[in-house]
Order: structure tokens, then sequence, then C-alpha cells
């Protein structure tokens, strides 16, 4: 299921899913993969600076994940245009949420925002069936 949530007009959109050939679930390993699309609705050129990620499994264990930019880049995004990646995260529960925010840059006038992530659920494919 995609979940959706907009920022002073950068839209992200996100979907998890189980990656079953990469888990172990006898060792309490089980790898989630997620699909990210940053939309620019807004009037204005934006630069994604930062990332901030809180994790969270069944066990109400917690992770903070910072650092620049995604999956090596801070991409530029113009209005109208997208950007995606995939990337992933190890919990050692089958069941788990992620949220968090971009910093974000406007180009204009270098003026810093946060763009919300919505919060998305990573649930093991055999929890729901």
């Amino acid at each position: 299921m995609q979940k959706t949530k907009t920022t002073e007009g950068i839209t992200i959109r996100i979907a998890s899913y189980y990656e079953e050939g990469s888990s172990r679930p006898l060792n309490q390993y089980f790898a989630f993969s997620y699909v990210v699309e940053i939309e620019n609705d807004s009037p204005f050129e934006v630069q994604l600076l930062r990332r901030y990620w809180l994790i969270r499994d069944a066990n109400s264990d917690m992770k903070e994940v910072e650092g620049t930019g995604v999956i090596g880049k801070q991409p530029i995004i113009k209005p109208g245009e997208m950007f995606h990646y995939s990337s992933w995260s190890p919990l050692a529960t089958p069941i788990g949420k992620m949220t968090g925010y971009y910093t974000m840059k406007r180009l204009l006038d270098g003026s810093l925002f946060k763009a919300y992530i919505p919060e998305f659920q990573l649930v093991a494919d055999y929890i729901n069936n």
C-alpha cells in the first residue's frame, strides 16, 4: 500500500515490500525495501540536502538514521518534476514502521524546510496471510 504526504508543495509517496529472499527469520533478520517518489508541486526549484528516518520494530526498538542526501545524491527537483529512488532497511521483527523527513532547500532564496515522510508499515507477507 502506498502512503502519501505533502509539505510545502513537495509530495512524498512511499511503498514498502518484504524481501523474503534476503530475510533470515530464524536469526531475527527481516529485510524490507521501499520505493520513494518525491514530486515538486511547488513553484520553486528545490534540492534535497539531508534525510532523517525513525525506524521502529515490534519490540519498540527505535533506530534513527541521519545523513546527507539519499542514495549518495542531493538531487535538484524542478517544479513539476519528480525524483525517485529505492532503498531498504532490516528489522529484528517481521513488523515495524518508518517515518521521517527530508531537509529541502529552495534554490531561489536558500531557505530550508522539512518535507515530511508519511509513516508507513513494514510487514512480512506471511503476517497478512
